[in-house]
């Protein structure tokens, strides 16, 4: 079993900015893809921005060149520095993280979410 854990959320005026982190901790062969999404009230979760173990980076049109992913794989951590926040960016954020597990001679994948973490840009 896999946790991830957040943290970095909060309340932010117009143009400010907050990093957010999520720690992988448990039974981890290797990580490969990471990822942050995001859930606005009402709304379903869209991908955010996402990151190869070979730190290829994707990003949703809507925070390009303002949001960027990064991660530690010392740590098995994955980053989202967030800079010019806007309202629209008000949402829940959620980390995922796409795990390869071991067992024996027998390797398997799983995909783990976190407990997510609100972030909320004032006007």
């Amino acid at each position: 079993q896999v946790q991830l854990v957040e943290s970095g959320g909060g309340l932010v005026q117009a143009g400010g900015s907050l990093r957010l982190s999520c720690a992988a901790s448990g039974s981890i062969f290797s990580i490969n893809a990471m990822g942050w999404y995001r859930q606005a009230p009402g709304k379903q979760r869209v991908l955010v921005a996402g990151i190869t173990s070979g730190g290829s980076t994707n990003y949703a049109e809507s925070v390009k060149g303002r949001f960027t992913i990064s991660r530690d794989n010392a740590k098995s951590t994955v980053y989202l520095q967030m800079d010019s926040l806007k309202p629209e960016d008000t949402a829940v954020y959620y980390c995922n993280a796409d795990v390869t597990h071991r067992s024996g001679s027998i390797y398997y994948t799983a995909d783990y979410w976190g407990q997510g973490t609100q972030v909320t840009v004032s006007s």
